[in-house]
């Protein structure tokens, strides 16, 4: 898959593509399908398959300060699309001067005049141009005009819910990373660098990795939960991953520590990923290190006994 920023480097004798369009923060359950229809159609076609994101969010841009929380990175959305057999991952940059720019100019500066769309696939609540004045309605008018095929495709409901980012930071938020992991079709992931912390789970006997996650990630609500932990060699082991202030011992500074079962290796400095299974409980300050420490080998056999267990078939 080739990667671009922008789009005024385009390879020579750049032909025909299939665009679809969107942010796509999170890569769900509804991102795949609208990105299959994308794939298959450019295979019909026999041209690429091109999609299109911004970076930073637009909503940032265009009311700063109301930045979302990121459900993934660039990196990571990029590897998503690529197993979703996208030929070209294109981040354009959000400016305050491309949000001035009207639907109609947008469609024919970045799908016509650069990109030679034969067809575009967007999601039927799809919205473009200065004020979100453009929707699908419009697109398909200026396809006919400038000679492109559009496809408003269906959003992806379940149970009467409706896939979307929005949905699923609500749910992480609240700390309900399973009905999270079921409308991404995978876990969440966090990312982040491990760094030192204070050596406390050490002396405990539950030496912890302390990730520094970036800005605006996704960080589930305060409590324990069960993960799978991927290391920077990419492999892949499980973890009792604690978010929150330790109020045990009065912190203040909001952290997420993992305590990798198992193993005796220390991650500083490597770049880490967390995969949050379930919730197994939230936040508490107890009333000894005791008690604390209890809790914490049931914490550690219950996320043993969730990621050892067989998947439900």
């Amino acid at each position: 898959m080739q990667r671009w920023r922008g789009l005024d480097h385009l390879p020579g004798g750049w032909g025909r593509c299939v665009v679809t369009i969107g942010v796509f923060d999170g890569v769900h359950r509804g991102h795949q399908a609208l990105i299959a229809r994308a794939v298959a159609l450019a295979a019909d076609k026999r041209v690429p398959s091109v999609l299109i994101t911004f970076d930073p969010h637009p909503s940032e841009v265009v009311r700063p300060g109301s930045h979302p929380a990121q459900l993934t990175s660039l990196h990571r959305r990029a590897e998503l699309v690529e197993g979703l057999g996208v030929d070209v991952f294109c981040v354009i940059p959000f400016t305050p001067e491309l949000s001035r720019m009207p639907a109609d100019e947008f469609a024919h500066e970045v799908l016509v005049d650069r990109l030679h769309a034969a067809a575009v696939v967007v999601g039927e609540n799809f919205t473009f141009g200065h004020r979100a004045a453009g929707n699908v309605g419009l697109l398909r008018e200026l396809g006919t005009r400038f000679g492109f095929v559009t496809e408003g495709a269906d959003l992806v409901t379940d149970d009467g819910v409706t896939y979307s980012s929005t949905y699923i930071r609500a749910c992480i938020d609240a700390g309900d990373v399973a009905t999270a992991a079921q409308a991404l079709g995978r876990p969440h992931r966090l990312e982040g660098i491990v760094v030192r912390g204070d050596g406390r789970g050490k002396d405990l006997g539950f030496p912890t990795a302390n990730l520094s996650t970036t800005r605006f990630a996704a960080v589930p609500a305060d409590g324990v939960y069960a993960c799978w932990f991927v290391d920077g060699a990419g492999r892949r082991r499980r973890a009792a991953v604690s978010v929150g202030t330790n109020p045990t011992f009065s912190g203040r500074e909001r952290r997420v520590e993992a305590y990798v079962l198992d193993v005796d290796e220390d991650f500083y400095g490597q770049r880490v990923a967390l995969d949050f299974v379930r919730r197994l409980r939230g936040m508490e300050k107890f009333d000894t290190v005791e008690a604390l420490l209890e809790q914490m080998h049931r914490d550690v056999a219950e996320t043993r006994e969730l990621l050892d267990a067989p998947d439900p078939a």
